[in-house]
């Protein structure tokens, strides 16, 4: 309880702290500020802002398709760990040249903690203009961010996700012609990865698609609206199963032994873990439903650090998976 109320107390202090600077700094014209609509409120926020918290990886793929790495003081999300870290709490610059971190120029950005439950100590400390987070219902501590600087939340269940935040970003920088350069860019190597798939025969083969996501513990995810699950529509694959409901995040749903040793021989699975969680891909693909579905499953592994979703990753995973499908024939 004594850990608790001092959290309460250093959190109050850091908010007052907030809130008193915001009172006290000069007012911002029209003209110096955007008005953004976005899934946690309307928000104004500061033209071309210099200093930007990105509070998972989502958010930060979105900073890197806009060419915006070297912005980036803060960084927070599930996939960066405590070994990651040098003593004073910056990412390590190893570990900024690996995967997906190595997408962008980072300049030993500050880690502020969960992607949940962020320090806001040190999010104060950094004294950001910007935060950007990937939210959900029930989501916490908006509030509470939105003292400390200008922050943008995007549910990913909600339609348009990451293009709409994408649009959203880019107009406060200035750069609303290159965000649509990088949305021109997926649609086109889309249509090309598709037509490649049709010449060759694999919708014949595969006409149906199925995302199943393993976790440790044994339960295993289906994605319905997004994560991967996306770009296989686009390329022209049906579902082979959607459920009457998607409670995970509004994105998924789990799905029994039952449903998956079901399917038919025209259904291609897709096993697609967590980033840096091969093995629990392989510990399915050894299961008995596993070794049942074998002969039309592939396993695709995100980059190490990689966020679920967002332009890059959606660049990336179309063209791994396109050599991916074309080799299994």
């Amino acid at each position: 309880m004594k850990f608790i109320s001092s959290y309460v107390l250093t959190a109050g202090l850091v908010l007052a702290s907030a809130s008193s600077a915001q009172t006290t700094a000069a007012p911002r014209s029209a003209a110096q500020t955007l008005t953004i609509k976005h899934d946690e409120g309307t928000t104004q926020v500061p033209r071309d802002p210099k200093r930007i918290v990105v509070l998972d990886e989502e958010s930060l793929g979105w900073i890197y398709a806009l060419g915006l790495g070297d912005r980036v003081v803060g960084i927070g999300g599930p996939r960066i760990q405590p070994g990651d870290l040098t003593a004073n709490g910056t990412v390590k610059p190893e570990v900024l040249k690996t995967g997906f971190l190595a997408r962008g120029p980072l300049n030993s950005p500050k880690f502020v903690g969960s992607w949940t439950a962020p320090n806001l100590e040190t999010l104060l400390a950094l004294k950001p203009d910007l935060i950007l987070r990937l939210t959900w219902g029930g989501n916490q501590n908006y509030a509470n961010l939105s003292k400390i600087a200008p922050t943008l939340g995007y549910r990913e269940d909600a339609a348009g996700f990451w293009t709409k935040g994408l649009r959203d970003v880019a107009r406060l920088f200035g750069r609303q012609e290159r965000a649509e350069q990088v949305i021109k860019q997926l649609s086109d190597q889309r249509r090309e990865s598709a037509r490649k798939l049709l010449k060759a025969g694999v919708f014949k083969t595969y006409p149906k698609v199925l995302v199943l996501s393993p976790f440790s513990g044994g339960t295993n995810y289906v994605y319905t609206g997004i994560r991967l699950i996306d770009d296989l529509r686009a390329l022209g694959f049906k579902d082979a199963y959607r459920p009457e409901s998607s409670s995970v995040l509004g994105i998924g749903q789990v799905i029994s032994d039952e449903v998956l040793l079901g399917l038919d021989k025209k259904t291609l699975v897709v096993v697609f873990a967590p980033s840096g969680s091969e093995e629990v891909a392989r510990a399915f693909m050894q299961s008995a439903v596993g070794q049942r579905l074998k002969t039309q499953s592939v396993v695709y592994n995100l980059e190490e650090y990689s966020p679920w979703t967002g332009p890059l990753v959606s660049m990336k995973t179309t063209a791994d998976l396109t050599t991916l499908l074309l080799n299994k024939r």
